[in-house]
């Protein structure tokens, strides 16, 4: 987590700009089943390990250090550094009450911190040249995008090189976690890395995403069989 917020504040003073992505088995998988959205992962700046899943077969393989960055803290995180630093935040995504209300809960947590801007997710097609603009004239500092995978890693990369931000995070359904419409697990069941099994008892409608589990432990077996250390991440 301390070397994911280094990275983003290098970053951001530097004048650069990144985008941050998460990993975890589901998205290994479909890396491999979809060369588009494989090349789109491999644009990214910095791929943070969400899934405890890909953090254990990080180690297993050699990666000893390594440790789980749940996106939905690095966000908090992030929020934390653009208080200190006076960067400047702007939050795309989700529905516009949880879009209105994550504003609120980020800026009553932080209040030194400059949110310049929000656009909920339900944004019409033809409305998107005129928010792209709207971007390019704030330059935040820090965008988050919270419209699911893969429409949010599809989104960055195509716009991120025009809109000029530094740090752009595909954060997922953290929106909807910091506005209080979906609960964590709590915090005894993360400690256990459980909590992708909390999200699934919760919402049983996951299970379809979660079919991709027994094809990424039959993958590593492979790789770890093969010697090939490569195969569990490339198809």
């Amino acid at each position: 987590m301390e070397s994911a917020i280094l990275f983003a504040d290098n970053v951001i003073r530097d004048g650069q700009s990144a985008a941050i992505l998460a990993i975890n088995p589901e998205k290994v998988i479909k890396c491999q089943d979809d060369a588009d959205f494989h090349g789109l992962i491999d644009q990214a700046g910095l791929l943070i390990p969400d899934g405890i899943g890909v953090v254990l077969v990080a180690r297993i393989m050699g990666e000893r250090g390594i440790k789980r960055v749940p996106g939905a803290e690095l966000m908090p995180g992030l929020c934390e550094l653009a208080e200190k630093k006076g960067y400047t935040v702007f939050l795309f995504g989700a529905a516009p009450e949880v879009n209105a209300l994550t504003a609120e809960k980020i800026q009553a947590r932080y209040p030194g911190i400059n949110i310049i801007g929000k656009q909920h997710g339900y944004i019409v097609p033809e409305e998107m040249d005129g928010f792209i603009d709207r971007l390019k004239q704030l330059s935040p500092n820090i965008l988050f995008v919270a419209l699911g995978s893969p429409k949010q890693e599809e989104w960055i990369m195509r716009h991120l090189p025009d809109i000029k931000v530094g740090i752009c995070q595909g954060v997922g359904g953290t929106f909807d976690v910091i506005s209080g419409k979906v609960r964590r697990a709590p915090g005894f069941i993360r400690s256990m890395h459980l909590e992708w099994l909390y999200r699934l008892l919760a919402n049983p409608a996951r299970l379809v995403r979660q079919t991709a589990l027994p094809r990424f432990v039959w993958k590593v077996l492979v790789s770890l069989i093969s010697g090939n250390k490569h195969i569990a991440t490339r198809g």
